[in-house]
This record gives C-alpha cells, structure tokens and sequence, in this order.
C-alpha cells in the first residue's frame, strides 16, 4: 500500500524509480469494470447510453477525487517538495490517480473479491445517487442535448481563471447562439463549467415550454 501513495515526485526527488503509476493503470482498469458489472446487472431497465453516463460520472477524475478526500488520502500522500509546496495533496488529478492506485494495490494484495467488496462499499452509495441526478449527472451533456433537440446549435463556454496556483477559482459563461445563458464559479474549470451549464439549462427549459 505504501507504494499505492508514492507519487512521482517523491520518487524522484529521493533517487527512488518506483511509484504508484503502475498500479493507477491497474486500479483504473479494476474500477471500471466492477462499477461497469454493477450497474448492468442491477439497472436492466436503463439504457446503454444511460448506463455510459453514469459509468463515466462515477469514474471520473472529479468522483475519485472527492472520494480520496473523504478517505484523507491527501494526508499520507508521498510527495516532493514542489507538490507540497503547490498544496498537491488537494489536487484533483493528484487524488483521483492515487484512489485508483490503491484500489490496484487492494486487488494485488487481496484478489478480486477484495478489491470488489473495497469498491462496493465505497462506490455503491455513489452510484444510487448517479442514477437519480437525470439531467444532473452531466450538466454539460444534457445542455448540449437539450440545445441539439432544439436546434439551437452547440453551446458555447468561456472560461477565466484567477487566484494562486493552491487556490485558483475559475469563472465560466455558456452562451447558445451568441446569447448569455449562465453562468457558474468553481475551484476547478470542470465544476465552473457545470454551473453554467445548469443555468443555461434551467432556463431553456424554463422558456421551451413557455
């Protein structure tokens, strides 16, 4: 495990070529494949693309991410003085790769049955809560969706950034065919854009049926 919590710049930082990349790549896998199981099997009346979106909301960098935080991953993490330094124990990317490194290294040690139990007992409460969000599992998508249907072409996000590198908040606009239709702030430009993307979809659908 404690090779699951070694990021690259410790390694490198003490002449050690080891870190938990490998077992990132085998946790990835690993993950993906449990969650995908899960929710063919226990949602048979959802669709394949419904079945994809929540897949991908579950797995992403963002999900993992908040996962670590709520495990204190970011507390016992191995990294350089430049990572600490920048605060990367709070960094999305740094947390969600270190996640799917110790979900790899559970499976090496235990097998599939430990790592699925680990999984599940973390993931299956994600998941109930992915499959009620509708339109709110991807704010993004169902905006894009929507504006399709209505043949009001592609959105279109802008994105401003301000703030130091450990706490930068980020600003984002969607407009749809030229008009400003929301707008949303975050820590990362994934959750501004979201926000926005929530606006805009609120209010389209507000005045479709209107």
């Amino acid at each position: 495990m404690d090779l699951a919590l070694t990021h690259r710049s410790w390694a490198y930082e003490n002449g050690r070529g080891a870190t938990n990349e490998r077992l990132e790549f085998l946790g990835d896998s690993i993950l993906g494949a449990i969650v995908t199981e899960h929710i063919f099997r226990c949602y048979p009346d959802r669709s394949e693309g419904q079945l994809a979106k929540v897949r991908a909301a579950v797995v992403s960098g963002h999900c993992l991410a908040q996962v670590a935080r709520d495990l204190t991953i970011g507390s016992v993490l191995k990294l350089g003085r430049g990572e600490i330094a920048t605060h990367g124990e709070a960094k999305d990317s740094i947390l969600a790769d270190a996640l799917e490194a110790v979900v790899g290294a559970v499976h090496l040690t235990g097998g599939f049955l430990a790592s699925a139990a680990f999984v599940h007992h973390i993931f299956d409460p994600i998941i109930v809560d992915a499959m009620d969000l509708g339109a709110g599992l991807d704010w993004k998508s169902s905006l894009q969706e929507l504006t399709s249907s209505l043949n009001a072409g592609t959105p279109d996000y802008s994105c401003e950034v301000s703030g130091p590198d450990h706490e930068r908040i980020f600003s984002a606009e969607v407009r749809v065919r030229g008009e400003l239709l929301g707008s949303g702030v975050a820590t990362s430009k994934r959750g501004a854009e979201q926000k926005a993307a929530e606006v805009a979809y609120e209010t389209l659908m507000r005045t479709s049926i209107e």
